[in-house]
């Protein structure tokens, strides 16, 4: 039994470093979303300025979009508002906020003070869609096709770079290039 103690180490060593090994080269802003290649979820959700208007996935109906998660609690939100002002403004991106876990007037607030890059804001101040898109917190974008496919989640701030190698092919995929 005490030899059996004295190789534990070893052991232990041998499996920590194969996880490790196997965790190297992978992109840690990449995480995988169980909806990839399925419709945005049903919801029912106020829009941010208009608290009586009900927003749900039709909204992606028709029109490529970029859904971003975002929040006035967020320091990385305020990174990357003026790239989505760049995006909505000089590359005509059409950019939904999803205004997550946060106060309404604030946000309002917030777009007045900074500028509002979204087409439309869906007010989600439980989480209840951020919950079922599996938000992990923010910022988030979501690129989701015409039919309302969600093609591609991107965690982190999107800038130019961001913008160039992963949204911009996909806008050209998806016949809505806009340079």
């Amino acid at each position: 039994m005490k030899r059996l103690l004295m190789f534990l180490p070893v052991v232990l060593v041998v499996v920590l470093g194969v996880i490790l090994f196997a965790g190297i080269g992978k992109d840690p802003n990449r995480l995988d979303s169980a909806l990839i290649g399925k419709p945005v979820p049903q919801f029912s959700l106020a829009d941010l300025r208009a608290a009586d208007q009900q927003l749900g996935p039709e909204l992606f109906q028709g029109q490529v979009s970029l859904l971003n998660v975002w929040g006035t609690w967020c320091p990385a939100c305020r990174d990357e508002h003026d790239d989505l002002l760049w995006l909505a403004n000089e590359k005509d991106v059409r950019i939904v906020g999803l205004n997550y876990k946060d106060d309404r007037e604030g946000a309002l607030k917030w777009l007045s003070d900074l500028g509002d890059p979204y087409a439309v804001n869906i007010y989600d101040p439980r989480g209840s869609l951020g919950f079922d898109l599996g938000v992990y917190g923010a910022p988030e974008t979501y690129f989701i096709d015409a039919e309302g496919i969600v093609r591609l989640r991107h965690v982190g701030v999107v800038n130019e770079k961001v913008w160039n190698e992963k949204f911009q092919p996909l806008m050209e995929e998806y016949g809505e290039s806009r340079s």
